[in-house]
């Protein structure tokens, strides 16, 4: 070995030395991981660790003239962890594919390859035909080492193989990680064969440590992508559960007083009383149409349902209650039951019968990135620090605007009194 092929080795070991110590500290970090996962990358990335330690150690041994018998007995050490990778490797594709090892024939093909291979790297040191020694200390190639190399070219060859068979049952993540891990490695063993290219190994297996570093990296990201989702979607799911809880838990006696408004129309204004029926109706259904709902409706649906709601509270305080609609912009959605409760606590809550009557303006408008609803009233108001009975509803509007449509909710007071609450939608959600 001359001393720019040592200084390539010795970069190129330290290079995969260094990426499994990585793969190993962040194999024991990693939380949520399934425990034969970890115990497998765990001892992956040792084994891993040790080969490219016993190589450099092999480099300054020779550097510093050690003697023979410690050379050869470190040169087993490394061939016999450079070679248990491959067993490893084949446990886990049989893991991913759900398949026995104990019943698996690539398994015990593989593991008497390793056997026979790792018989001859202990008989090394007794045998001059695999390597032999020069008077400088350096060591050579023998005869017969094409021999030692063929076992375990050929469980490297088998574990490829078996890859692409089961490639159909394998995620593609995991499929590119092992080809990789696999392909190089073959290539340069057999090669090595017949020619001596013992760097290339090591590049081999830097690009190994590199494809299962990448590959436990992946399944970490994936893991809290997938514990988003779940949480994104248990947040969805709670939000619709108390979206329904709002619809069922209508307000007794709004209900009671509509009910007896209709009776005392019947016979003072029966057209007003079918007006106020066919309101009430329309007003009802939306409210268990948007029970079914779990998707943004069209704005438009959301208004008539707002306006079914009003006409029927109007109906009740007559003068008491003006609405003004200034609604031009229409063309986008927004989660069921998003406009209605916001009008309905005005009229609840910004009522007071000692004061004039109840203005409410509602708005819409087109913005640069989306859309924009304005409900304006000029009733009693409240703190937006208050955790008042509106602002409970109107947090609950606000969290299904953030999960269903990433829209947003803001309250403020007006400026001549009452309250502001602006509601924006995305044009990601139009």
């Amino acid at each position: 070995m001359n001393t720019w092929s040592d200084y390539y080795y010795f970069i190129i070991a330290g290079a995969a030395l260094l990426l499994s110590i990585l793969g190993l500290w962040f194999v024991a970090i990693l939380p949520g991981v399934d425990r034969w996962i970890k115990r497998f990358f765990l001892s992956f990335f040792a084994v891993l660790m040790l080969t490219c330690f016993s190589g450099l150690l092999e480099i300054a041994l020779l550097h510093y003239s050690a003697p023979v018998p410690v050379i050869s007995l470190l040169l087993v050490l490394e061939s016999l962890l450079l070679s248990l990778p491959l067993p490893m490797l084949t446990v886990y594709l049989l893991y991913c594919c759900r398949e026995s090892i104990r019943k698996s024939r690539l398994f015990h093909a593989v593991f008497v390859l390793w056997t026979i291979y790792s018989l001859l790297a202990a008989a090394m040191p007794f045998i001059d035909g695999f390597f032999y020694f020069a008077p400088d200390g350096q060591y050579f190639r023998g005869p017969l080492y094409p021999l030692f190399l063929l076992p375990m070219a050929a469980a490297t060859l088998l574990n490829l193989a078996g890859t692409i068979i089961r490639r159909n049952r394998l995620s593609r993540k995991t499929f590119l990680s092992l080809l990789i891990a696999l392909l190089p490695l073959a290539v340069t063993l057999v090669i090595q064969i017949f020619v001596d290219v013992f760097v290339l190994i090591e590049i081999a297996i830097v690009l190994s440590a590199l494809s299962m570093y990448s590959l436990i990296l992946s399944e970490q990201i994936e893991q809290d992508l997938n514990r988003q989702r779940e949480i994104a979607r248990h947040q969805k799911e709670i939000a619709d559960q108390k979206s329904s809880i709002m619809v069922l838990q209508m307000r007794p006696h709004f209900i009671c007083n509509t009910m007896t408004s209709i009776y005392c129309l019947c016979r003072q204004d029966p057209e007003k009383a079918r007006q106020v029926v066919m309101d009430f109706t329309t007003y009802l259904r939306k409210n268990f149409t948007a029970i079914a709902s779990s998707e943004p409706i069209p704005f438009s649906s959301e208004l008539d349902h707002t306006r079914a709601y009003l006409s029927v509270e109007q109906a009740q305080y007559e003068d008491s209650l003006s609405v003004e609609y200034d609604t031009p912009h229409t063309r986008f959605r927004v989660p069921p039951l998003t406009l209605q409760p916001i009008v309905e606590n005005a009229v609840k809550h910004g009522r007071d019968p000692y004061a004039g009557p109840l203005e409410i303006s509602i708005r819409t408008r087109k913005t640069d990135t989306g859309s924009e609803i304005v409900v304006a009233d000029n009733g009693r108001g409240f703190e937006p620090a208050d955790d008042s009975e509106p602002h409970i509803a109107l947090k609950n509007i606000q969290q299904r605007l953030e999960i269903m449509c990433g829209g947003s909710l803001v309250i403020r007071p007006g400026e001549g009194g009452g309250t502001v609450v602006t509601v924006t939608i995305p044009d990601l959600t139009a």
